[in-house]
């Protein structure tokens, strides 16, 4: 893998590559990349794949190779401390409670000594906490060089540090949003680098999708109220009714939440509905307008405070944008974009976005020459791994596939029980719990079941639950949403006489090496839901074209799936263990081969005394 990304890099050329667990990715990229002596961009999933390769792999590299490299770090807005922001919050109403005082208090402090002013850096403070929207700052309210803070600004110097270094570190999130807005820095770095590294590069198609279209968010109209009447009351206060606008502000959000939500009385999770279920339902139309309304009225409104502060110039030109994408909204959607509703909990997003990145990338890829370089371990089920290279773009890019140096057929088991209920069955998911207990009775824990839904994740999650009660266990039950993923995993570590029920984010960045997980259950095969609208889309655009949607889209999409769920098992050369997919259909129907094939090599069982007997063993030797 190295060689050929040297080679990608000295012919500056697209390379693709799949690499199976425990090949070393990470460092056959990042030591070409070193040793080329040239500038490079790696983009990652995450930011704490970001934190990972800053602050370990690239030091740790750098050092082994005595090369003078310099590294840094660059990572969206929302992620740095806001000096401006953070002194204007003191004196704002917008601080929620008491703890949120307690919480200011801490980030005061911590501004006195942090250098790079990275929120990451505050031990203990949650990344959902809600001070964090308050100290930091977003595209929306930043001043620019017209904030009085401009000269001791973190981003401006992460900024200024990642166009002086020779390797700079970002995530596929940013990427995007600079290609969509150009507000991120990488606009700036692109034309410079020599080479652009997307690891974990299967996540990039949807982090694509997410940034190159438009968003309307309640979240994003409630957030412009607070912003309004905190700015109003500290520096306007009785020049306007600031609180009659939050108000109004707030209503229309609700009312668009409430519009979006139509009869349903509960939500889990993020929910995709189509755009026709709700835009043509009474009520949609009049809250859209209602939203436009309001942000009318705010323009008007703050056109006459402008001269103030740079503030209200900022929140001026928001509140004109919040109209634009209100009017954007009550028109016909662009021609070939797709347009739906995120409804969750607390918000509702309209979306409309392109289906793919592929005019993105390729307008990329028509840039100044430099390398480009694909990587992750699991970009598709054939040679040319189209189910990757397609949507992005990269169909002439070179591909290379590199298989795993793991044992698989000594060391992990596959065993797809023959006789299991159909997924379609009311009883599937209480079977799946059976199963999950029989097996974490015989190892003794150290077992994950990965659900395809989060209806699957409380069903199963509170059968296993029931069953160990009954049972008088001593096996603990760990379920998704009960506490943060982080405390789960830390939870399951310590004390992995347990078994650990999640989905969607658990099928993949899970890493628990050894002997504390020995035992994956996936529930049924992981399908794309038909009605989800960016799903619908994508398959008449492929029936249009006279392709065969199910093989070309759904089988793999699945296949993608399991190989990432299946992933979480064996991690490292000396792992061992076993695979359960609670699904006949991957042993009974004619695409279940293919389906097997996308996995491992792992050796197969005819029968569940067989996979018991694997796990008993395995428990004994660890006894």
């Amino acid at each position: 893998m190295s060689q050929a990304v040297a080679q990608a890099m000295a012919r500056r050329e697209a390379l693709v590559v799949e690499a199976g667990t425990g090949v070393g990715k990470t460092f056959a990229y990042l030591v070409p990349a070193l040793l080329s002596g040239g500038r490079a961009l790696i983009s990652t999933a995450t930011k704490s794949l970001q934190d990972q390769l800053f602050l370990r792999d690239l030091p740790r590299l750098c050092e082994a190779l005595q090369t003078p490299t310099r590294i840094a770090l660059l990572k969206g807005r929302s992620s740095y401390l806001c000096l401006h922001r953070m002194k204007h919050a003191r004196h704002s109403a917008e601080l929620p409670d008491r703890r949120a005082v307690m919480l200011l208090a801490r980030v005061e402090q911590w501004a006195q000594q942090t250098v790079s002013g990275d929120l990451a850096e505050m031990e203990g403070l949650d990344e959902r906490s809600p001070i964090i929207p308050i100290v930091s700052s977003t595209r929306d309210n930043c001043l620019g060089s017209d904030c009085p803070e401009f000269r001791a600004c973190h981003v401006v110097k992460a900024r200024r540090e990642a166009m002086e270094a020779d390797v700079v570190v970002v995530n596929h999130h940013l990427f995007f949003a600079d290609m969509a807005l150009r507000d991120s820095g990488v606009a700036e770095l692109l034309p410079g680098v020599d080479v652009a590294v997307f690891d974990e590069a299967h996540q990039l198609p949807e982090a694509g999708v997410q940034f190159l279209g438009t968003l309307l968010g309640t979240g994003q109209l409630l957030d412009f109220a607070r912003d309004v009447l905190a700015q109003g009351l500290s520096e306007a206060r009785g020049l306007q009714d600031w609180q009659g606008l939050h108000a109004g502000l707030e209503r229309a959000a609700r009312e668009l939440r409430l519009a979006c939500a139509g009869s349903m009385k509960e939500v889990r999770g993020i929910l995709k509905l189509r755009w026709q279920e709700r835009a043509g339902k009474p009520g949609f139309a009049p809250a859209l307008g209602e939203v436009a309304r309001m942000a009318d009225l705010a323009v008007e409104m703050l056109a006459t405070v402008n001269e103030i502060s740079p503030d209200f110039v900022r929140l001026h030109e928001r509140a004109q944008q919040l109209a634009e994408q209100a009017r954007h909204f009550a028109a016909a959607p662009e021609a070939g974009d797709v347009r739906w509703i995120d409804l969750s909990p607390h918000q509702a997003r309209l979306v409309e976005s392109p289906l793919d990145i592929r005019d993105a990338m390729q307008e990329q890829l028509a840039g100044p020459p430099k390398a480009w370089i694909f990587t992750s371990a699991t970009l598709g089920d054939d040679e040319r791994l189209s189910w990757f290279t397609e949507p992005a773009g990269l169909d002439s890019a070179r591909v290379l596939r590199v298989g795993s140096p793991f044992d698989y057929p000594a060391h992990a088991r596959l065993y797809i029980p023959r006789g299991f209920p159909k997924p379609s069955e009311p009883d599937h998911p209480l079977e799946v719990a059976a199963m999950a207990a029989r097996c974490a009775r015989a190892l003794g824990g150290r077992t994950f079941v990965l659900t395809t839904t989060l209806r699957a994740l409380q069903s199963i999650g509170d059968a296993l639950r029931e069953e160990f009660e009954r049972g008088f266990d001593a096996i603990k039950v760990l379920v998704q949403g009960a506490a943060p993923k982080r405390l789960l995993l830390q939870q399951f570590m310590a004390d992995p006489c347990a078994v650990l029920v999640g989905s969607a984010s658990f099928w993949e960045g899970i890493d628990v090496p050894g002997d504390d997980l020995q035992c994956v259950l996936i529930d049924k095969l992981p399908f794309p839901p038909p009605s989800d609208p960016l799903v619908e889309a994508r398959v008449q655009r492929l029936e249009a074209a006279g392709r065969n949607a199910f093989a070309e889209f759904f089988i793999a999409e699945a296949a993608i799936a399991l190989k990432q769920g299946g992933g979480r098992l064996i991690r490292s050369e000396t792992d061992r263990g076993l695979l359960i997919v609670c699904d006949p259909r991957m042993a009974g129907m004619n695409y279940g081969r293919r389906l097997r094939e996308a996995l491992p090599p792992m050796t197969r069982l005819a029968s569940e005394d067989e996979a018991l007997d694997w796990l008993r063993l395995l428990a004994a030797e660890r006894a």
